[in-house]
C-alpha cells in the first residue's frame, strides 16, 4: 500500500491545483464587467464587421503550415545537442528528415499554399 502513496499525492495535487488556480483568479479579477469586456475583442477598437465573418481558406492553410513546420523544426534542437554522440547515423537520419520537410515545403509552394492573396 505504501507504493501507492506518491500516486495518491499526485492525484490530490492534480485535482486541487486547478480548482485553487481558478479560485485565486476569481478573487483577484476586476469586479465590474463593463461594455468593453462584453465586446468580441477587447482591443479598444470598435468592430466594423460581424464576429462571424468568414475568412479565406488560405489563412487557415498558412496557419497549419506554420504550426507543422514550427513543430517539426523543434526536433532539430535535440539532434544538434547530441550531434557528436549520434555520429554519421544521426547525420543521415536528420538529412532525410530535412529532405522530407523540404519536399513538403516545395509541394506547398507549388500548390500556391504560401500565397497570401489570390
Amino acid at each position: 500500500m505504501e507504493a501507492y502513496v506518491p500516486i495518491l499525492i499526485f492525484v490530490i495535487v492534480a485535482a486541487v491545483f486547478p480548482v485553487a488556480a481558478f479560485a485565486v483568479s476569481a478573487l483577484l479579477q476586476a469586479g465590474s464587467r463593463g461594455r468593453t469586456n462584453l465586446e468580441q475583442y477587447e482591443c479598444g477598437i470598435e468592430p466594423t464587421t460581424s464576429a462571424r465573418e468568414r475568412y479565406s481558406v488560405h489563412y487557415y492553410i498558412i496557419a497549419v503550415l506554420f504550426v507543422v513546420f514550427d513543430v517539426e523544426t523543434i526536433f532539430l534542437f535535440p539532434w544538434a545537442v547530441k550531434y557528436e554522440f549520434l555520429g554519421l547515423f544521426g547525420f543521415l537520419e536528420m538529412a532525410v528528415f530535412i529532405l522530407i520537410l523540404l519536399v513538403a515545403y516545395v509541394y506547398a509552394w507549388k500548390k500556391g499554399a504560401l500565397e497570401w492573396v489570390s
